[in-house]
């Protein structure tokens, strides 16, 4: 039996590991788990978004069968970013909800995660109870009849719930910020400029069409050298990169300077310990945060909550024990204020009312932390199974121990690509490129 859910919901390349005939599945195993144990007499009702892509209506049209399937109706809200679907499916009393979208990975590739009604990504234990069904109880599945059918509605109108709630979101107006804004030809292309707009802010707007098939496409936050290039042309205050489905960003300042998730959180969370709002002045993240993150933290009398890698893994945490700032490095940073997950957007609104309350430039904002050296490498694999080969090991630990107190070193398989990332991180910048190479070298040799 295959594992179907990675890290982050579903994903494959569409139409080849991601077929319609999977997505119809999913949908009718997912809606039946989602709302079995519905007490109202009321039809359930899920609510679908996706990102631009090509292969988001068909994977749709899928799901809605799926989903009508077992007698539950649906909302379209068509293309709307990641955390847009989080919040309205907190606040529209849904049973449910999808969103379709690869979030930064390349147009062929395309995934479906689901969210409770309260907005909440699935935990694993939940995805596995739909694999369970997928794999050993679908037929068992009730196929109601007549009007039992579930409906299908188009419900475009619904993302201005989601623009006026990330209005309320700032108590300042933006008037005489200058904004680069790169919207990755995604799920962002309205939401971001039309609620940067209604602020005041003056923008330059870039890759803000909903072309699914250039989306992330040599754009957006996996390419921040666009807007680095276009702040300083245009002479900008900064500039904002989203991915496909606007659920993080990257930064830049000024100077196209790279501000990414560490540097955002940095600026934040002093923001809210000074001002009495980090909840236990905690800031909750990842081990791939950079090291001098955490002495920036405790240098301003808050703490630091290590998790597993990813940001569900975030987010229970912070729902666990109280905490309202959480995110990672690559830019998915959640405000649990706001949002039940990580929020663009939001992200952008709550670091650009920062730099506009502070009357500082975002770089003087930024000095508050100072990067450690790291080296980052995905090297791409046939086999994933790392930790099993001993010669790995063997120069892993060799790394470990070379680095001792002064360092760390990270390897893992990617949930979502056939790659293993490696991280280094130290105050010393030429072993570490000597422990990069090392390490590259041996994993392409024993996995290809």
């Amino acid at each position: 039996m295959g594992k179907l859910f990675g890290t982050d919901g579903v994903r494959g390349v569409a139409n080849k590991e991601l077929t319609g005939e999977l997505a119809f599945k999913l949908g009718r195993a997912a809606a039946y788990y989602l709302t079995r144990n519905k007490k109202s007499k009321k039809k359930p009702v899920i609510i679908i978004g996706k990102d631009t892509r090509v292969s988001g209506d068909m994977l749709e049209a899928a799901l809605v069968a799926g989903i009508t399937s077992v007698g539950v109706d649906v909302l379209k809200l068509g293309v709307i970013p990641t955390p847009g679907v989080a919040y309205l499916s907190s606040i529209l009393d849904a049973d449910g909800a999808v969103m379709i979208s690869a979030s930064h990975n390349p147009v062929e590739d395309n995934g479906i995660k689901f969210f409770t009604g309260k907005g909440l990504k699935l935990t694993d234990q939940m995805e596995d109870e739909i694999e369970d069904i997928i794999f050993n109880e679908y037929e068992s599945i009730p196929r109601p009849v007549s009007t039992e059918i579930g409906k299908a509605e188009e419900a475009a109108y619904l993302v201005d719930k989601y623009i006026d709630y990330l209005l309320t979101t700032v108590d300042v107006d933006f008037s005489g910020l200058r904004i680069v804004l790169d919207c990755a030809n995604g799920a962002a292309y309205r939401v971001a400029p039309e609620v940067l707009r209604r602020l005041g802010a003056q923008l330059i707007v870039v890759n803000d069409q909903a072309d699914g098939e250039r989306i992330n496409l040599n754009c957006g936050s996996t390419h921040p050298e666009l807007i680095s290039e276009l702040v300083r042309q245009e002479k900008a205050d900064l500039g904002v990169a989203h991915d496909g489905d606007a659920d993080r960003i990257i930064m830049v300042d000024e100077n196209g300077e790279l501000l990414n998730g560490d540097k955002i959180m940095a600026i934040c969370s002093q923001y809210l310990l000074k001002n009495n709002r980090l909840k236990k002045k905690a800031l909750v993240t990842t081990a791939y945060s950079n090291m001098g993150l955490h002495e920036m933290i405790r240098e301003n009398g808050g703490e630091i909550v290590i998790t597993d890698n990813g940001d569900r893994y975030v987010l229970e945490e912070m729902l666990k024990n109280g905490y309202n700032l959480g995110g990672e490095q690559s830019g998915h940073i959640i405000f649990l204020d706001y949002n039940t997950t990580g929020d663009g957007v939001l992200t952008a609104l709550q670091t650009i009312a920062i730099v506009k309350k502070s009357g500082q430039k975002i770089s003087e904002l930024a000095r508050v932390m100072k990067d450690w050296p790291q080296h980052l490498s995905s090297v791409p694999v046939k086999e994933k199974n790392w930790e099993e080969n001993d010669r790995i090991q063997e120069r892993v630990e060799r790394a470990v121990h070379r680095l001792g107190d002064k360092g760390r070193v990270f390897v893992r398989a990617s949930g979502t690509e056939p790659v293993i990332r490696i991280m280094l991180e130290g105050k010393d910048d030429a072993l570490l490129a000597e422990l990069e190479r090392d390490l590259v070298e041996v994993i392409e040799e024993e996995l290809n």
